[in-house]
């Protein structure tokens, strides 16, 4: 196992290129919510601006050793009355997992959630065969709410999700 430190960092558009292929490949992309053949021009496009001011959206890049090993998003609900919630999305290279790194994004996210961005409730869907992830996502306080039944068409098969949340451990208090 690498002893090198992951760092946590913004997503950049110099991360494209990274993403697309952690995404793209066969061993991770089915596992994922998202369509094959990304491509690092998409990427650019999602991230130019990943920092601009008063975008809501987080994007943060898993790195060890200079190198892209994953990301996850915290991506709010658009609606007025779910000001408060935000979706959930993590991807690891396949040579990264079992190392680490999908519990460093989600302490990253579960932080920034908790303490900087004003969220009391994160969403999540996987799907229901993705022992591993759900077991990360239970970790972090996370339930399940409820399955989604042939919900995705993955690999040419449906197959079912399920929904998960976790609301804030300790809500802020007006003093």
């Amino acid at each position: 196992m690498p002893t090198s430190p992951i760092i946590i960092r913004r997503c950049t558009p110099k991360d494209a290129a990274a993403l697309a292929a952690i995404m793209g490949d066969p061993r991770v992309l089915p596992n994922l919510m998202q369509l094959p053949y990304t491509s690092a021009e998409i990427w650019q496009a999602r991230l130019a601006d990943n920092d601009a001011p008063g975008k809501r959206d987080l994007h943060v890049a898993a790195e060890r050793d200079g190198v892209v090993v994953g990301s996850a998003g915290l991506h709010p609900a658009e609606q007025t009355r779910r000001r408060h919630v935000a979706m959930l999305g993590i991807s690891v290279a396949h040579d990264a997992q079992r190392q680490g790194v999908g519990t460093a994004l989600m302490q990253a996210l579960c932080d920034y959630a908790d303490n900087w961005a004003q969220l009391l409730r994160i969403e999540l869907t996987v799907f229901a065969d993705n022992e591993r992830a759900i077991g990360l996502y239970r970790r972090f306080g996370f339930v399940h709410e409820g399955t989604f039944r042939a919900y995705a068409l993955r690999d040419g098969a449906y197959a079912d999700a399920v929904s998960m949340a976790r609301l804030h451990p300790n809500p802020p208090r007006l003093p």
